[in-house]
């Protein structure tokens, strides 16, 4: 897998950017992406501004890609947006900004980057969900509404897209010590966390570990999948 080209979505913080930083380690090329500059500095990054909830911006951030390394070879869709409203105060502001970005823009790239993959006949994608679909979480309404979408995107693009050996699949991490969850108050956070087998956070490292499962040459008969951490 050394030297292939991997574009990872919202590679400013958190887990984008800390798996940009393992992948740079590992003698891949990496192209990330968000609404501003990035502090990465490395031969094999590439940058690109974009929003993704504008489709001709993603379409540029792809082109821009190819420009720089030729190929696409996995797909990471981390970027997202999180909300914690109760259902009847949740503005339609809210509900737009959390599915344009979640929905709309995870179809958006997987969209792109699967053209590029089915003309080399092969590929990895790695959507983003969560446990807030499976634990039905109170207040989480609208977001675990936009995860759902992605998962259900996730199974039937996985079919569309298996006869071009392009294998598509998810992670649904648990909390993880991000910006995501910092508005959540913390006995909200521990009820959640009680729900799990495993009761802890969920960190970087576990996600890693599910990423390299999916990516790995060995799981090409891994597609359609949802896999989520902490046990529920």
């Amino acid at each position: 897998m050394k030297n292939n080209t991997i574009l990872i979505t919202g590679t400013s913080k958190g887990i984008g950017k800390y798996l940009a930083d393992y992948f740079l380690e590992n003698s891949y090329n990496v192209v990330g992406c968000s609404r501003g500059e990035s502090v990465l500095k490395h031969d094999s990054y590439h940058h690109v501004c974009c929003d993704i909830t504008i489709e001709k911006n993603v379409k540029m951030a792809v082109d821009s890609a190819l420009k720089r390394f030729g190929a696409i070879d996995l797909l990471i869709n981390n970027a997202g947006v999180a909300s914690l409203n109760h259902s009847i105060l949740t503005p339609s502001t809210t509900v737009k900004k959390i599915f344009e970005t979640n929905f709309n823009g995870t179809f958006y790239f997987s969209r792109e980057v699967s053209k590029v993959m089915m003309r080399k006949q092969g590929g990895k994608i790695v959507n983003f969900t969560t446990v807030a679909v499976p634990l039905n979480l109170e207040g989480e309404m609208i977001y675990a509404s936009s995860k759902a979408a992605v998962e259900k995107m996730t199974k039937i693009m996985s079919k569309e897209l298996a006869n071009s050996n392009i294998q598509i699949n998810a992670i649904g991490p648990t909390p993880i010590q991000t910006d995501l969850i910092k508005a959540v108050p913390h006995l909200k956070l521990q009820e959640l966390i009680d729900k799990q087998s495993i009761k802890r956070l969920g960190t970087f490292e576990d996600v890693l570990n599910v990423i390299k499962f999916f990516i790995h040459p060995d799981s090409n008969m891994i597609t359609g999948q949802i896999i989520y951490l902490g046990g529920l």
